[in-house]
């Protein structure tokens, strides 16, 4: 039986599983990942995030990311605060910032005095094609069919696919209805995290954000910086951005087309552990 030490995080609700697979020779199954997500029966989490070491010249650490369900994905922006204060609580490093790979580039992670953390996120990708979504037009904003009702999306990606509308009150947006039907949709072949964007004046929102292999979330990283990038090219806010979550609060700032989206919130450890896997 394999034992595995972990600790238990979240950035704003948006909670964690973290392995340090520098000092452990872990390599987990999708069934693995799976049961250390369950609520009910492992630890419970949106996301396993996994600490290796680095394969590029130049970079501290390699940054891997679990759904709850098993598969992994590209990105996930709370998930990079806690990966940032992780390392450093659990002394893989004593820098307050680092260079992270992850599946789509390098990012990086600062600990601030404050005790929240700024991460570089990348320069936000808009190209229909890279996103991935479907279409024969580079408009900033596009219909979508969500069986039948007529919806208005911004396709943005920041490392990982978001489809980004904006809703009067996303109190009753419909969140649990659209978003599995905008997560599937078939003009997203790599599927998409669903965002319903609420501007509250020019520099704050409200948001919430069904997750592509979590179903909805207290707060979405990534999210939270797509949701920015889409409301300033729709001419909605202005950077810096606070948005709002039902988890808490996360500032973003972004320059404009062909600059990197700055994000900046909280990263709390919960507690650590160890069990036996499966």
């Amino acid at each position: 039986m394999t034992k595995l030490a972990f600790s238990k995080m979240h950035g704003l609700g948006n909670d964690f599983v973290m392995i340090d697979a520098v000092r452990q020779d872990i390599r987990l199954s999708a069934d693995q990942v799976r049961w250390l997500a369950d609520r009910h029966f492992g630890v419970g989490c949106d996301q396993l995030l996994v600490v290796e070491p680095a394969q590029t010249p130049g970079v501290d650490f390699r940054y891997r990311i679990f759904n709850a369900d098993g598969g992994e994905v590209e990105q996930c922006g709370n998930g990079a605060r806690c990966f940032a204060r992780f390392v450093f609580e659990q002394g893989l490093s004593d820098k307050r910032e680092i260079r992270v790979e992850t599946k789509k580039g390098i990012i990086t992670p600062r600990l601030e005095d404050d005790g929240n953390v700024t991460v570089d996120m990348g320069v936000p990708v808009l190209a229909p094609a890279e996103v991935p979504f479907i279409s024969d037009s580079d408009a900033w904003v596009q219909p979508l069919d969500v069986a039948g009702t007529p919806v208005a999306i911004t396709a943005v990606s920041m490392g990982n696919p978001h489809a980004v509308q904006v809703v009067a009150d996303v109190d009753s947006a419909p969140v649990a209805e659209q978003g599995p039907l905008i997560e599937h949709h078939p003009r997203f072949p790599a599927r998409v995290n669903a965002g319903f964007l609420q501007v509250v004046d020019e520099h704050n929102v409200r948001l919430r954000v069904f997750e592509r292999g979590a179903s909805e979330t207290l707060a979405c990283g990534t999210g939270a910086c797509a949701a920015v990038v889409a409301g300033i090219l729709r001419g909605l806010v202005a950077s810096p951005v606070r948005v709002a979550t039902r988890g808490g609060e996360l500032t973003i700032a972004w320059g404009g087309i062909g600059t990197p989206v700055m994000m900046t919130g909280p990263a709390v450890t919960v507690f650590t552990g160890e069990l036996t896997l499966p």
